[in-house]
């Protein structure tokens, strides 16, 4: 699957640096994992850039981390807590992994802002309505949150089911997201 809005597969080896930048919202501050074409990397909110490190698949693993201005990657998480919630989907990511999860998160990039969905829901979007649990994989190892929008994602109760980076947060979007 490869479409222009999809976690882009990788056309050459790591970068060797990755740029990084924290931006400051209203649910704490948020870093986000760039390389020299703008393309998101890993992301979430935390100030601490090598927290991503690990969760960046081996193969695009950067020799090290560069504190850099942000430019259109902030501006699309400043432009999202302004009120733009489809901003960060405008910005490329690239994340690895195999098929499902590839496809998993293609997917996610397009769940719309404003009720969630269920992992149910994720899977059949992503070729597989069998693979649940896969779906839920796919957000728990998501490494670019708010451009690949696991928070989106819910149990089929209606339960938030788990986030990286606290409920709180995750009402906090998903509030934000069903108010617009």
């Amino acid at each position: 699957m490869n479409r222009p809005d999809a976690p882009a597969a990788p056309t050459s080896g790591p970068p060797p640096t990755l740029g990084w930048t924290v931006v400051t919202t209203s649910d704490g501050p948020f870093t986000v994992l760039f390389d020299d074409d703008g393309v998101v990397h890993a992301s979430g909110w935390t100030d601490d850039p090598t927290y991503f490190l690990p969760l960046i698949h081996p193969g695009l693993r950067p020799a090290g981390l560069d504190e850099r201005p942000g430019g259109p990657v902030a501006d699309a998480v400043l432009a999202y807590y302004a009120g733009d919630l489809h901003a960060p989907s405008r910005v490329e990511v690239r994340q690895r992994s195999g098929p499902f999860l590839q496809s998993a998160w293609a997917a996610l990039r397009e769940v719309p802002p404003g009720p969630p969905i269920t992992y149910s829901a994720l899977a059949e979007r992503a070729g597989n309505a069998a693979a649940v649990r896969a779906a839920a994989a796919c957000c728990a190892r998501n490494a670019a949150a708010l451009f690949v929008p696991c928070h989106r994602v819910v149990r089929n109760n209606g339960a938030l089911g788990g986030f990286r980076y606290g409920l709180e947060i995750k009402e906090s979007l998903i509030a934000r997201e069903t108010k617009h």
